[in-house]
């Protein structure tokens, strides 16, 4: 099962957030040695790996920048946005929704570019990053219950891993057309990599302890589903099994866009999470450093 081999203690959401006063650097030089080398295909790529149990930080790529770069993060945000909804009981994952395909809020056009499909259930719309299916959930949440489905997995706060850096920034919506902007991550919000890295590892750890949840199974299968064939399927590349999410968007006032990729590896027993910024590309070209990462870590080493 999905997440069965992570050791989790207790089971408060608040505790698994909260990062151990003890953890931070501990460079392990496999894993820094696969970074190093998967950092020379993109050589502006910042790269994190961080250990699922003790939140240690085990290699990484250009860390100073990634902890003072903030951007906005696309679709990473919404598995959190997700699992908050139907932990709260505020969305039923089978409900679907049939993807309009061109999608338009606000100054941002959204069109998706995920195969034709049927009307999408919840695990389906994460699998392929249906923009349709979350606009309207996050058309469900008030602007207070948005910052409560981010602050629970840690993304606004600093994460200690560094001595400087920045916090993310989250601007607080007064519409419905703005909650949504937000939880698409394209405007209103702009995260660091290490926030990023640092919710992908809280919600990693949520999974596990309530994995005989709905709430639990159906996010992480569609992570699971996501980046063995759907929209972050490149990440899989690497011979590894990894639970992820792509994101690509561009800042608010245009330009080029940039890429993200975060997930848990391996899929059925999570160890560490693998996040990946590119300051210019897409999430799909994230996904394929995160796959040579992975080709050349100790995960693939017998």
């Amino acid at each position: 099962m999905l997440l069965a081999g992570l050791a989790v203690a207790g089971s408060s959401c608040c505790a698994q957030t909260a990062r151990s006063a003890q953890s931070g650097t501990r460079l392990d030089g496999q894993w820094q040695r696969a970074v190093d080398q998967a950092s020379r295909q993109a050589p502006d790529a910042r790269v994190l790996v961080l250990e699922i149990g003790s939140g240690d930080l085990l290699a990484s790529a250009r860390l100073a920048q990634a902890s003072r770069t903030l951007a906005t993060p696309g679709s990473t945000l919404k598995p959190m946005i997700l699992y908050f909804a139907l932990a709260s009981g505020r969305w039923n994952p089978e409900k679907r929704i049939a993807c309009s395909r061109q999608m338009h809020l606000g100054s941002h056009e959204l069109n998706c570019s995920h195969p034709v499909a049927d009307p999408m259930n919840a695990q389906l719309a994460l699998t392929w990053s249906c923009n349709s299916y979350f606009a309207e959930l996050a058309g469900t949440l008030s602007p207070q219950q948005l910052r409560q489905a981010l602050s629970e997995r840690g993304l606004l706060a600093a994460t200690g891993l560094t001595h400087q850096e920045e916090t993310a920034a989250l601007r607080e919506p007064r519409t419905r057309e703005q909650v949504q902007l937000a939880a698409l991550g394209v405007e209103g919000i702009r995260v660091t990599l290490l926030e990023l890295a640092e919710a992908y590892r809280s919600l990693a750890t949520e999974l596990a302890a309530r994995r005989s949840t709905v709430a639990s199974r159906t996010v992480a299968a569609g992570l699971a589903d996501s980046a063995s064939f759907g929209m972050a399927g490149a990440a899989s590349l690497g011979g590894v099994p990894i639970a992820g999410k792509t994101g690509t968007a561009s800042e608010e006032s245009g330009g080029p866009t940039h890429g993200w990729f975060a997930g848990f590896a391996p899929a059925e027993s999570p160890q560490v999470v693998v996040a990946v910024y590119l300051p210019t590309g897409h999430g799909s070209d994230a996904a394929r450093v995160a796959a040579k990462l992975l080709a050349l870590s100790p995960l693939r080493m017998p």
